[in-house]
């Protein structure tokens, strides 16, 4: 009985594992789109959302079942709680990656914003937070997952210098507010993916070790050294 619980568990991590690899790639094309001024990645990541939605009904009705009929304690409830809440933070980490699209049409119409060079970069880092949360998640590596907590940082330090550079764009009256205006929404959208994969690493702690490491909970490298919780 206990061996196929386990079973249970480890193909519902499998469920939320696919379900983060289809939501990594849609931010990617979603990026690919705008970077390149090619509006034809994004029907793949309007097909993808619909495919992300089916997980995330997918993982939420599984957990929920074994809860009921298992009734689970300790790391193994924790881990239901937590690919619940998962599949949530990758189900919301898709819609950004439609919004970068949506907002990407009032940006291809304009010129090129040849000032803005941070964009990818905060991009690249969001989307490298979103891949290392899950990989934490699958080897349950707390050290991995801090990392991601550290790495908001960044995200947030190239939000602020491309709203800098956007506003600067903005105020000049150069007749690009509307593309301008769509790139902040962008950036709004690629911090709020750093977000959700911050989300996703402070569950994987709260599953290996019992420790809640939000709004601002201590969290260090001597941590993840600790033996996970019961």
């Amino acid at each position: 009985m206990n061996r196929h619980f386990d079973e249970q568990l480890q193909e519902l991590l499998q469920r939320v594992v696919l379900m983060g690899r289809v939501a990594e790639s849609m931010i990617q094309l979603a990026m690919a789109g705008l970077m390149s001024r090619n509006e034809s990645g994004c029907t793949d990541v309007f097909i993808k959302e619909q495919e992300v939605n089916e997980f995330h009904d997918e993982i939420d009705d599984r957990a929920v079942k074994l809860t009921a009929l298992r009734q689970p304690v300790a790391s193994d409830a924790r881990f239901l709680f937590m690919a619940s809440k998962i599949g949530s933070e990758l189900e919301r980490i898709a819609d950004q990656a439609v919004n970068i699209c949506q907002n990407a049409h009032y940006v291809l119409e304009s010129p090129v914003a040849k000032t803005l060079v941070d964009l990818p970069i905060m991009a690249d880092i969001a989307q490298k937070m979103v891949r290392d949360s899950l990989t934490a998640m699958i080897n349950r590596d707390v050290a991995l997952a801090i990392t991601v907590l550290e790495e908001e940082n960044k995200v947030d330090a190239l939000r602020d210098r491309i709203f800098q550079t956007l506003l600067k764009e903005i105020s000049a009256e150069n007749g690009t507010a509307q593309r301008d205006l769509s790139l902040i929404l962008i950036a709004r959208n690629v911090e709020r993916i750093g977000d959700h994969a911050t989300n996703i690493a402070e569950e994987v702690i709260y599953w290996i070790q019992g420790r809640d490491v939000r709004h601002g909970h201590a969290v260090d490298a001597d941590s993840a050294a600790k033996p996970p919780g019961v």
